[in-house]
């Protein structure tokens, strides 16, 4: 059990229109003794897209224990709506920026071999009319030759504490993680950010992910909610490229701490691809 928002639904006020049910296309309502239910907080994700579609005020948001919302549940729901619930469900998640449980749901479509719309598809050449920022061709060898050349600081050491730093492959019960502070990197970020280990994991544990290309998603929560389980986490710095796809990240980390019922102090900065802090 979490704290987090969901929905509430005043029996009182409640006159069983209906009006609700269909603006929910999780699935998470439906009408029963007269009365609209919330049938499971599994499938409630607390954004409230059945807010506006009450004539009697009787549905709010309240902040309370609930089970976290379950985005593969609700996905099992959603298909047998049929395509305009699919695509109703999808915007409603993009809306409300939730890249985390919208990457679940076009996994979920790719796993169960259901059409994904282009512009969701990270493995299409094209992430919008504009084309994909991340894998636009760009020549950076010029850009550092009106900069002052560095000055000769010697050999440099690894900051890295370690060994694997792939969240692939960590072991989530490793001690090292006790009373750590954690960076969580986007793989090419040490490569454009010039400082990267004197700035970023200089006494801090490491682990690098890529939510672009990685299909490990769930697992990826999983792993990184049974280390924020089994350790006392002081501090989390999340590192990630500007580029739209890099930006999951943070949303694994979050969708972890939800899961784990932790509540962890967290810094998030985003590299551009000229190599400074943004």
């Amino acid at each position: 059990m979490v704290m987090r928002k969901i929905i509430s639904i005043d029996k009182k006020k409640c006159n069983g229109c209906g009006n609700c049910i269909p603006n929910c296309a999780e699935g998470a309502l439906q009408i029963i003794d007269g009365k609209a239910r919330l049938i499971s907080d599994l499938f409630c994700d607390g954004l409230g897209a059945c807010l506006g579609h009450c004539p009697e005020g009787a549905i709010s948001i309240e902040e309370r224990e609930s089970e976290p919302y379950d985005e593969y549940k609700v996905m099992e729901n959603v298909v047998k709506g049929g395509e305009n619930v699919i695509k109703a469900h999808l915007k409603h998640m993009k809306d409300h920026n939730e890249d985390l449980y919208l990457a679940q749901a076009v996994e979920y479509l790719k796993k169960n071999n259901l059409p994904v719309p282009e512009y969701l598809d990270n493995n299409k050449e094209q992430c919008g009319f504009g084309g994909c920022p991340g894998m636009k061709t760009m020549d950076l060898r010029n850009r550092n030759t009106n900069k002052q050349t560095e000055p000769n600081i010697g050999k440099l050491e690894s900051k890295l504490r370690q060994w694997p730093t792939q969240l692939q492959l960590i072991n989530p019960n490793a001690n090292y993680f006790e009373n750590a502070d954690l960076v969580i990197a986007a793989d090419c970020s040490a490569y454009a950010y010039a400082d990267f280990h004197r700035r970023f994991i200089d006494g801090k544990i490491l682990m690098i992910l890529c939510p672009k290309l990685d299909t490990t998603i769930d697992m990826y929560i999983e792993k990184l909610t049974m280390i924020f389980q089994s350790h006392n986490i002081k501090s989390i710095t999340i590192v990630h490229m500007e580029v739209p796809c890099c930006g999951g990240i943070e949303s694994i980390v979050r969708g972890a701490m939800q899961k784990s019922g932790k509540n962890i102090i967290m810094k998030d900065y985003t590299i551009s691809i000229n190599g400074e802090i943004v």
